[in-house]
């Protein structure tokens, strides 16, 4: 099943560890192959996005109703096609920096939260032929996924982490010289 699968996305909260190791080593494999794979809030804890990052991914946070205003910084990147300048949402769970990741390939949005914190809540990697998406927010006592911007980035984030047809295989390993030797 996982073979057939062009983006995965990653949600979870409190059951990191019982994921098998023969798991994370299959979506590790399918990524670097190059299966999209989303991660959506407290999934920045799960081993898969660990492994992919190679840091703790750890941050700070705070369970409450916090207001977040996820601004966009990189407004001509796909995932935020017919998004304004920023989503807000009402109610949120805040996570704050520091977040101990690799500084993305892209960053897509910049959470600020009425507690006076930041966030980056928009991350974007490639992992092999893979595309990675971080995106924070979704806390499971609040209706975010339900807010139409937020199901636009989905959607669009989905589409940009699909699979590229490649029509020049990647080469690897021992090769011979471009030129002939003593040329």
């Amino acid at each position: 099943m996982l073979g057939q699968t062009d983006v995965l996305l990653w949600w979870g909260h409190l059951a990191h560890d019982e994921v098998r190791d023969e798991v994370v080593e299959r979506v590790y494999d399918r990524v670097m192959e190059g299966m999209g794979l989303i991660v959506l809030h407290s999934g920045h804890f799960s081993r898969i996005f660990k492994r992919l990052m190679g840091t703790t991914c750890d941050l700070k946070w705070r369970e409450g109703n916090d207001r977040e205003r996820l601004w966009v910084v990189s407004p001509g990147h796909p995932i935020v096609e017919g998004v304004g300048e920023y989503i807000q949402l009402e109610h949120e769970e805040m996570y704050g920096e520091h977040f101990d990741i690799p500084a993305p390939d892209t960053l897509v949005f910049i959470s600020w939260f009425t507690g006076g914190e930041v966030f980056r809540s928009g991350a974007c990697y490639e992992r092999g032929r893979g595309k990675i998406f971080y995106f924070r927010p979704g806390h499971e006592t609040h209706p975010t996924y339900h807010h139409p911007d937020v199901q636009r980035v989905l959607r669009n984030a989905v589409h940009w982490a699909a699979p590229t047809v490649r029509s020049t295989p990647r080469a690897f390993g021992h090769a011979q010289p471009l030129e002939g030797a003593g040329s």
